[in-house]
């Protein structure tokens, strides 16, 4: 009895996660080890909490849209978006984004759609959130950046 309680304190949020959800293990999502994985109730989480008013504080880069997953649908959508992201300052990664959008926004979402994020460049999580508040023209001098780096 006192070993079973012990293994289930072992078990990781994230492990459980995984095993719940199979389509958000960190495999599936194309995050490595590191990634700390999708809280199910984020409203509930303080380190979750803490960590979206970081990211709408964050550094702005572009994030194309590879996938999504739908967690829940009460009171509104609630998904994780998959996206690769490149900074301005050359670093690419696999960005995930767990936001509440509206069933508009939600219809509008496609693969290969560029969208402005904000992540934390001194964690480096894989955690990004979008960046509804972004000034259009700081989005497109951002983009025309990130595009003239990669010109030969």
């Amino acid at each position: 009895m006192f070993g079973r309680k012990k293994k289930l304190n072992e078990l990781k949020l994230s492990d459980l996660m995984a095993q719940l959800r199979p389509d958000l293990s960190r495999e599936s999502l194309g995050v490595g080890p590191d990634f700390p994985g999708v809280v199910p109730n984020p409203l509930l989480s303080s380190e979750a909490r803490k960590r979206k008013a970081e990211l709408r504080a964050g550094a702005l880069a572009l994030g194309v849209l590879v996938d999504w997953r739908e967690i829940s649908s009460d009171g509104g959508p609630r998904v994780v978006l998959m996206l690769d992201v490149e900074t301005i300052g050359g670093i690419s990664f696999r960005g995930i984004a767990d936001e509440d959008l509206t069933i508009t926004e939600l219809t509008r979402l496609a693969p290969g759609q560029t969208v402005p994020v904000r992540y934390r460049p001194t964690v480096m999580d894989h955690y990004v959130t979008l960046a509804r508040d972004a000034d259009p023209a700081r989005v497109q001098q951002l983009s025309e950046e990130i595009a003239s780096r990669k010109r030969p």
